[in-house]
């Protein structure tokens, strides 16, 4: 069969699919290895602090080396490392000490992680397709439809054989970004544009570095993405251990009613986005979404009532959704011509959101006794500074009276 486009977008949303995998399954092991392992929540937060600062590296490094190694070899060896990590999340704990173990394979997953992250964006974006926000906005989903399957077949899987066959599971999870590190082997590649322009004449490359970061314009989609990968980890990161322990819940509810309702409705989102995009204003949507962040981060610490604090933890990723791939095309439209180093600096400022707010909650929970709805209040200041980034973009689109594409 002759492969095209679409098996390049088919295999960027398994590649998403593989972060969804490595990014939601071990937090639904925290509490279990705090009990199998006498692990504190603090010491626990290193995971997720090691696993979003190995992001970090490969974003900040990314813009070097992906146009030298390519695309293809990058994207190959990210999900092969997804698979690894997780086949060394079996072993490791039980061969070094547990939490040396947990952090050694947490190394090799991120970086894979860390790689499909920068790169499946830009792939899809230079596919000859129609409608590329929607594509993006169908691309990102991915993400969560993966995270909603890890979460589902996962809580089906312990209440059948138990939480103790976890390590089984995790091999088994493995396969997906195994097989797709050879499907990506073969799938067609195609360039960005304005990759090249300036160099027959000299110029200074669109897409450099020096040139993304003289633009006002590019500073304030950096805040938004920091504020979007934040804003969204800091709820999902914890769902599961909030609706355990500060709810009280069963495993399998806490997980079925924290992380599973959350991913469900972020892709919802991210879908009615894609779907409807040229019948709403993106930069409104923008703004609702981040201004109903808020609203349900106050819903999830604030009232007394379990029901309406996870109530506030899937209605977190509804609104949340569209900060991400939303901030995206906003930036695609406004930088056509970023290149790799566009999509590798907007990583790096979503993979440090991604870092901030989990850590944010893991560490404010701890120095408050392991409450994580104070964790949870404190990380409403990214949410916050989303709504103030969103209206300064609205602000700008009406001031200028042209799409930000057109007029940058």
């Amino acid at each position: 069969m002759k492969l095209n486009y679409r098996h390049t977008v088919l295999s960027c949303c398994v590649g998403y699919v593989a972060q969804a995998i490595v990014l939601n399954y071990i937090p639904l092991l925290y509490v279990t290895f705090q009990s199998e392992f006498g692990i504190s929540l603090q010491t626990i937060a290193l995971l997720t602090t090691v696993c979003f600062g190995v992001q970090l590296l490969i974003d900040l490094l990314a813009g070097k080396f992906v146009d030298k190694i390519g695309y293809r070899a990058c994207g190959a060896a990210g999900n092969f490392l997804c698979a690894f990590g997780l086949v060394l999340l079996a072993f490791l704990p039980r061969i070094l000490p547990p939490m040396a173990g947990l952090l050694t394979a947490s190394l090799f997953y991120s970086a894979g992680a860390g790689l499909l992250e920068v790169i499946v964006s830009p792939v899809v974006e230079a596919c000859p397709t129609k409608h590329k926000e929607s594509v993006m906005g169908f691309l990102h989903s991915a993400y969560c439809w993966g995270s909603v399957a890890v979460v589902l077949v996962s809580t089906l899987f312990f209440s059948l054989f138990g939480i103790g066959r976890w390590k089984l599971f995790a091999c088994l999870w493995a396969i997906p970004p195994l097989v797709n590190a050879v499907f990506f082997l073969f799938v067609p590649l195609y360039k960005l544009p304005g990759a090249e322009e300036g160099a027959e004449s000299g110029a200074k490359p669109a897409n450099s570095f020096s040139a993304l970061v003289r633009k006002p314009i590019f500073w304030l989609f950096v805040l938004l993405m920091l504020c979007a990968g934040a804003s969204e980890q800091a709820v999902s990161q914890w769902a599961s251990a909030f609706a355990e322990q500060g709810l009280g819940v069963s495993k399998t509810v806490g997980d079925l009613a924290g992380p599973l309702a959350f991913a469900v409705l972020m892709g919802l989102c991210r879908v009615f986005y894609a779907a409807n995009l040229r019948r709403i204003s993106l930069e409104k949507f923008l703004l609702i979404g981040a201004a109903g962040c808020v609203a349900a981060y106050l819903l999830i610490s604030l009232p007394p009532l379990p029901a309406l604090n996870l109530v506030g933890c899937a209605l977190c990723g509804l609104f949340v959704g569209i900060l991400w791939p939303g901030t995206y095309s906003l930036a695609s439209k406004a930088m056509p011509t970023g290149g790799t180093t566009m999509f590798a600096l907007l990583a790096l400022a979503g993979d440090l959101g991604c870092l901030s707010g989990p850590t944010l909650v893991g560490l404010v929970s701890g120095a408050a006794g392991d409450s994580l709805k104070a964790g949870i209040l404190a990380a409403i200041a990214f949410p916050l500074l989303a709504v103030f980034g969103a209206i300064l973009i609205l602000r700008k689109k009406k001031k200028d009276a042209l799409p930000l594409a057109e007029k940058d």
